[in-house]
């Protein structure tokens, strides 16, 4: 089994790093370049930088940011939020990027996802799936009725089923999938097990679990139920309770294979 991955995430709006409660109700975590540098420090073994705004304020990612932060850190930088164009995903990986997330521009433009894997390589080309459960209606004998995918910062439910689009976006060329649980995200009640696994289990490509940790045993049944290869988290981090090492150190006492400095 290949070691599982910790990525701390920094969702950017307006130059400082947010946290939320599905998707709203944003309060200001801090500075991300020097966030960034702390968790560098910490043994994160990627990092993931979203501007949450940039696609639904209709303007590009904060470049400058992006390379202040690449700056401080030597491990593995994604970069989300806004990117629709081959140029925005140039300018994005010269100023730093090792990968680059997208989302709603996948979906308004799908083949955006195969021009984009075969001029950079699908090693940099991560899409990120926004999903939230269906409602189940009343009287209903079906336990779960799947996922809708959502775009701009989930306001928009695009009507897409969440398993069928991601095995459509690996066929084009992505090379990871970014899976957050909309119901779950910011909740720290635990990720949305059932969608990561489901997802996990349909596609070949690491899917990284995102939405809902609250404490180690939640990372550890998204990496081992939910069968993730990453998992992603904010508010444990962002917070101080917990740090990656504590996380890093209960993963391999329960024989999950992670790395450390």
């Amino acid at each position: 089994m290949l070691a599982r991955r910790i990525l701390p995430c920094l969702d950017v709006k307006a130059g400082r790093v947010v946290k939320g409660v599905n998707f709203v109700n944003l309060i200001d975590a801090g500075d991300p370049v020097e966030l960034a540098q702390v968790y560098n420090d910490a043994g994160a073994d990627e990092l993931v930088f979203l501007d949450i705004t940039a696609t639904h304020e209709d303007r590009d990612i904060i470049i400058d940011v992006v390379y202040r932060t690449a700056e401080q850190v030597f491990i593995p930088l994604t970069v989300g939020g806004g990117i629709g164009s081959e140029q925005m995903i140039k300018d994005l990986l010269r100023a730093g990027a090792d990968k680059v997330s997208i989302n709603s521009a996948a979906v308004r433009d799908p083949d955006f996802i195969n021009r984009a894997s075969s001029r950079f390589g699908n090693q940099c080309i991560v899409v990120a799936i926004d999903a939230r459960r269906r409602t189940v209606p009343e009287k209903s004998d079906r336990a779960n009725p799947g996922w809708d995918v959502y775009v701009r910062g989930g306001r928009e439910n695009t009507g897409l089923d969440a398993i069928s689009w991601a095995q459509e976006v690996e066929q084009r060329g992505a090379g990871e999938l970014l899976v957050t649980s909309m119901d779950a995200d910011g909740t720290q009640a635990g990720y949305d097990l059932s969608l990561t696994r489901t997802i996990a289990e349909a596609v070949e490509i690491p899917v990284i679990a995102s939405g809902g940790a609250g404490n180690c045993d939640h990372i550890y049944q998204a990496l081992t139920t939910g069968q993730a290869e990453a998992a992603l988290l904010a508010s444990l981090l962002h917070c101080g309770q917990l740090t990656v090492n504590q996380i890093k150190q209960h993963l391999a006492g329960r024989q999950v294979p992670v790395r450390f400095e």
